[in-house]
C-alpha cells in the first residue's frame, strides 16, 4: 500500500510540476518576445512605449507597453507570479520524495562514500545558499560589468556542478543543480521582480511618478531566468537518459548542455546578428556533450572466432540474480515500486526483446543495476555482452 501511494504521489507531483512549469515558462518567454517585437506606435500616445497587433485563435489583439503616469493604473491589473511559486514548490517536493525520503537514487557507492545524512545536508545547503550568493554578486559593483559578473556566475556554477557530481549519484547531482537554478529563478521573481513592480505601482497609485529604473533592474533578472530555462528543462528530462549523467565526465556534459541551451535561447529571442550566429556555438557545445557522454566501448562488439557464445541458461541466471529482483511481476525488491519503466524479464522472449536496452544500461553505461545494488560483476556483464553481440539467441 505504501509503495502504491508513493507511486501516485510521484505521478501527481510530476504532473503538477510540469503544468506549473509550462505556465511559468510560457508567460516568461511570451513577454520577452513581446518586448523584442514591439514597435513605436504610428501615432504617438502619451506614456506608450510601443505596441503591436497579434492574431490568435480567430481573435485580433492590440497590445501596448506603457509607462503609466501618476494615477493611471487601472483598477484590474493581472500579475504573473503564482506560476513560478507553484513550479518551485512541486519541484522541491519531488526532490524530497524521490531523493531524500527514498534511499535508492541519492547516492552511488561507486562515486563516493558520503553518508546519506551528510548528502542531504549538502543538498539542502547548496539550495539555501545559492540564492544569496548569486543575488549578492548581481547587486555588487561587479553587476555594472555584466560580462565579468556572468563569468563569475558560470565559474561558481561549474564548481557546484563538479562538487555534486563527486558526491551524489549522477542522477541526483543533475537534479540538485536543477533545484539550485530553479530556486534562483523563483527568488528572482519574488524577491526582485515583484517588489520592483509593487514599488512602481504604489508610486502611481499615490499620485507620484514611478521610478522606472526599478523595472529595468527587474528586467535584468527576468532575462537571467530566460537563460536558465533551457538548461533547467534539460535537467528535468535527463533522468530518463542515463547516458547524460552516467559518464565519468558528467559534470562537463551537464555544463555543455546548459551552455548549448543558453545559446539556443539567445537565438530564439535575442536581437541582432549575434542571435543568428548563436546556433553555431550551440551546435558545437551540444556535439561536445555527446562526445564526452559516449561510454567507453560504445562501439558494437565485434565477435571473433575465439569468442564463445554463452548459453541462454547462463544469461538467464545473471538476469535472475541481478535484474529480476526489481524487473519482474514477482519482485523480491519493491524499493522502486512495480517493475520500473514497465520492464520485466519473466520470459525468455522479454529478455531477448530488451537486449538492446540491456546492452546500453548494463554494459555500456553501467547504470543498471542502480548503484549496482545487486552486485553484478564485470564477468557477468561480459556474459551479457557476448550474448547480445551474438544476436541474443534463445538457446
Amino acid at each position: 500500500m505504501t509503495s502504491w501511494l508513493a507511486d501516485w504521489a510521484n505521478l501527481l507531483l510530476r504532473w503538477a510540476h510540469f503544468v506549473a512549469g509550462i505556465a511559468w515558462i510560457g508567460s516568461s518567454f511570451y513577454f520577452i518576445w513581446l518586448d523584442r517585437a514591439l514597435t513605436k506606435p504610428e501615432h504617438a500616445k502619451p506614456g506608450v512605449e510601443g505596441d503591436l497587433w497579434m492574431v490568435h485563435s480567430g481573435g485580433f489583439y492590440q497590445v501596448e507597453k506603457r509607462r503609466p503616469g501618476p494615477g493611471e493604473v487601472p483598477a484590474v491589473l493581472h500579475w504573473f507570479k503564482w506560476e513560478a511559486m507553484l513550479t518551485w514548490i512541486t519541484g522541491i517536493a519531488l526532490l524530497i520524495l524521490v531523493f531524500y525520503l527514498g534511499s535508492a537514487y541519492l547516492l552511488d557507492p561507486n562515486v563516493s562514500r558520503i553518508s546519506r545524512g551528510a548528502a542531504i545536508a549538502v543538498g539542502i545547503g547548496l539550495i539555501v545558499l545559492g540564492w544569496p550568493i548569486y543575488d549578492g554578486l548581481w547587486r555588487s559593483p561587479l553587476a555594472r560589468r555584466p560580462p565579468i559578473a556572468a563569468a563569475v556566475s558560470l565559474g561558481l556554477l561549474t564548481a557546484v556542478t563538479v562538487l555534486v557530481c563527486r558526491l551524489f549519484s549522477g542522477r541526483a547531482a543533475f537534479m540538485h543543480v536543477g533545484a539550485l537554478l530553479g530556486t534562483i529563478m523563483v527568488a528572482n521573481v519574488w524577491e526582485r521582480i515583484l517588489p520592483a513592480q509593487r514599488q512602481m505601482l504604489d508610486a502611481t497609485r499615490a499620485g507620484r511618478p514611478a521610478d522606472f529604473t526599478l523595472g529595468e533592474r527587474a528586467k535584468q533578472r527576468s532575462v537571467h531566468n530566460s537563460y536558465m530555462t533551457f538548461p533547467l528543462l534539460l535537467i528535468m528530462l535527463s533522468n530518463h537518459f542515463p547516458a547524460t549523467y552516467a559518464s565519468p565526465l558528467n559534470w562537463l556534459v551537464l555544463l555543455l548542455l546548459g551552455v548549448a541551451g543558453a545559446f539556443v535561447r539567445h537565438a530564439m529571442i535575442g536581437r541582432g546578428r549575434s542571435a543568428r550566429w548563436a546556433l553555431l556555438p550551440a551546435a558545437l557545445t551540444l556535439f561536445g556533450a555527446m562526445f564526452f557522454s559516449t561510454p567507453k566501448g560504445a562501439a558494437a562488439r565485434i565477435r571473433t572466432a575465439t569468442d564463445s557464445v554463452p548459453s541462454f541458461a547462463a544469461v538467464r541466471s545473471v538476469i535472475a540474480q541481478r535484474c529480476q529482483p526489481c524487473h519482474s511481476q514477482y519482485q523480491s525488491d519493491r524499493t522502486f515500486g512495480p517493475a520500473p519503466g514497465g520492464v520485466t524479464f519473466d520470459t525468455p522472449e522479454s529478455v531477448a526483446r530488451m537486449a538492446e536496452r540491456i546492452r546500453v544500461r548494463a554494459i555500456e553505461t553501467k547504470t543498471m543495476p542502480l548503484a549496482n545494488k545487486t552486485g553484478i560483476t564485470d564477468a557477468e556483464r561480459d556474459v551479457l555482452a557476448r550474448w547480445i553481440a551474438a544476436g541474443a539467441p534463445l538457446r
